[in-house]
């Protein structure tokens, strides 16, 4: 789905409708000179605070939940709304992005190019079996309300996830696998594994406090949105939120990297993106980061503006067509209304072969993608997977027409492709109403499946997920952000995702069962080898591929925008030529430095990341050859 509405966009992942709920060392090395000190506002930065605020319309006051006079507010569009500020729940790309800002995980990844660096651990290491690992947890970082953060913090964290159901909702994959987790000592995490476990250096879990969390009754309806401020231990504190709105977040003076150089982080949610960049024209806000991304028109207006700059990069999403296999549960129900003739994958192979992603690309996208082929996108070149000559799905109307033949659904006198029920092959395709993309790629659709006979009917809505969830779906534009290691969007896929019961949801993106895939996910998941995992990952992709149940259509650039008399540095990732926003970590905000900002300059921002990075490399020396990334999705990616 997409774990934009990101069911996604995100996850880190794109999912529909989003709330669809699946699912190193040398610590002191890494402190920056932590207390850089926070110049006075700007008038110009006054004045964008100010005006933000009065935009936003939190006219609750001030005290925390308002922006204090001369604070410097950084205020983000966004397209996508909050699911969940609970990170047990969590999956559409902006509630864990900003998840990402509240709470630290294990280990982070390097804004430069992805690999692993310390987060809340310093350091780690396994037992010569692999079962055990030993995580040393740094003794810097404290949680919002003054208490020291420690690994009963975190050993609490997963084994919630490991013995209560609702708490793994979100991400429970990366624990399914624990045997056992301990805290011999508030600065030693230990996890014991039932097998071999490749992504344990990988595990995209916020670390909550204990002893505010132990508190928790249902955390499948628990949304850790009633009470402000949220304790948390990451570069950001939330603050203020209102559902459909907005959501503030406060530097953290005390965060161990160093505070951030912004005094308020605001995401403001926009349903229309055009009002989107129309504020951003006007100052009213300081970043646009669509839906999830600019369109090329909105893109190409922007450039050339005075203090404006468009960051157009490859991102890390894609951008699909997810079929419906028939929703089912663990218990073996089906539910849900999916058409019966996607279940036959010549159905599946043959609306795809009507698909011509080269004018997804250069008519909708307007070449701010790459074509679509594998399911991880070749930004992350290790897992990237091409079809060959012969598997290739290739745009091919005549041929789709003749597999619909085979598969028994022939046009009828009206041109009509029917069954031998003599129904007509109509389908409804799941759309999220504040992605022109999807409703662009419709149009074509209604045009290119027309031609072979078959009906179209957009459902673009608002809430994608409830539909997602019950399976009243018969195609659904999809797509996930994928995180550095792709554990996770692969998991999603597996049949231990799908929901316990009807009633229950599971961490399925939509609903695909298939054994041989799982094998191929449990090999993976086992092998520490890089190259030998990542060609176990690629033949995934292609088992994705040949099933047809999911189809990737292209590969969209991350295109968006701030302002530069608001923003005068901030790190993209990769930094060469990367995204801002939904990064896989927090760099981009916390490194954002005020324009005018007097001492606080881009060059300390990037010193301190530089900082990480080189702290990152001195602990990856003692784990040469270990393959650790991850996921998240999304979703929204997820979403």
């Amino acid at each position: 789905m997409n774990t934009d509405d990101q069911h996604g966009r995100g996850r880190t992942g794109r999912r529909p409708g989003s709330s669809r709920l699946l699912a190193a060392a040398g610590a002191a090395a890494l402190l920056l000179s932590a207390g850089i000190a926070a110049p006075a506002a700007s008038a110009t930065q006054q004045q964008a605070g100010a005006a933000a605020a009065s935009v936003r319309g939190e006219r609750s006051g001030g005290g925390q939940n308002g922006s204090a006079q001369g604070d410097k507010v950084l205020t983000v569009a966004v397209a996508q709304s909050v699911d969940s500020l609970s990170p047990f729940l969590a999956v559409r790309l902006l509630s864990t992005s900003i998840h990402r800002l509240m709470y630290e995980y294990l280990t982070n990844y390097d804004p430069k190019d992805g690999h692993v660096v310390p987060g809340l651990a310093t350091a780690w290491k396994s037992s010569p079996d692999k079962l055990t690992w030993t995580y040393t947890i740094r003794g810097n970082s404290r949680w919002s309300d003054g208490r020291q953060a420690t690994a009963e913090d975190a050993a609490w964290t997963f084994e919630k996830m490991m013995t209560d159901e609702g708490a793994g909702t979100a991400n429970g994959s990366f624990v399914a696998n624990f045997d056992k987790v301990t805290a011999p000592s508030p600065t030693q995490l230990v996890i014991r594994l039932k097998k071999p476990q490749a992504t344990m250096t990988a595990l995209d879990v916020p670390i909550v406090p204990k002893h505010v969390w132990e508190k928790v009754g249902d955390f499948s309806k628990f949304n850790n949105d009633k009470s402000f401020p949220i304790v948390g231990n990451g570069p950001f504190v939330l603050t203020a939120y209102k559902p459909d709105s907005y959501v503030r977040l406060k530097a953290n003076k005390s965060f161990w990297r160093g505070a951030p150089k912004f005094d308020q982080l605001v995401f403001r949610y926009y349903k229309d993106q055009d009002a989107a960049v129309a504020a951003l024209r006007k100052g009213e806000v300081s970043f646009v980061a669509g839906s999830p991304s600019l369109t090329p028109a909105q893109a190409a207006s922007l450039k050339g503006e005075k203090n404006i700059h468009v960051n157009d990069a490859p991102g890390r999403r894609f951008y699909a067509l997810a079929t419906n296999p028939g929703a089912r549960a663990k218990n073996g129900k089906r539910f849900g209304d999916g058409d019966p003739s996607l279940l036959d994958q010549r159905v599946r192979n043959a609306l795809f072969m009507a698909v011509d992603r080269r004018t997804v690309v250069d008519k909708v996208f307007q070449g701010h993608a790459v074509e679509g082929q594998g399911y991880i996108p070749p930004r992350f070149s290790s897992y990237f997977w091409k079809p060959s000559a012969s598997q290739t799905l290739a745009y091919d109307p005549a041929r789709a027409a003749r597999l619909l033949d085979e598969a028994g659904y022939k046009k009828n006198a009206d041109g009509k492709r029917v069954g031998k029920d003599g129904k007509p092959l109509n389908y409804r395709v799941l759309c999220h109403a504040t992605d022109p993309n999807d409703k662009a790629v419709g149009k074509y659709l209604q045009e290119w499946w027309g031609k072979l006979g078959i009906g179209v009917r957009l459902d673009c809505l608002d809430n994608v997920t409830d539909p997602w969830l019950a399976g009243k779906y018969d195609l659904a534009f999809d797509g996930w952000s994928v995180n550095p290691d792709p554990d996770f969007v692969l998991s999603i896929h597996t049949c231990g995702a799908l929901p316990a019961t009807p009633k229950d949801t599971g961490a399925t993106d939509n609903f695909i069962c298939d054994k041989t895939y799982d094998g191929l996910y449990a090999r993976q998941l086992a092998e520490y080898d890089p190259a030998k995992r990542a060609d176990l990952v690629k033949q995934m992709e292609s088992r994705l591929y040949d099933l047809g149940y999911m189809n990737v259509m292209a590969y969209p650039n991350a295109v968006e925008a701030y302002r530069t008399d608001q923003i005068e540095s901030i790190t993209t990732m990769p930094s060469k030529a990367g995204n801002i926003y939904g990064q896989d970590g927090y760099w981009g905000w916390w490194s954002a430095v005020p324009a005018n900002a007097g001492d606080s300059s881009g060059g300390s921002t990037s010193t301190g990341v530089i900082i990480g990075i080189v702290a990152g490399v001195v602990v990856l020396v003692g784990l040469a050859g270990f393959l650790a990334m991850r996921r998240r999705a999304t979703a929204e990616d997820r979403e």
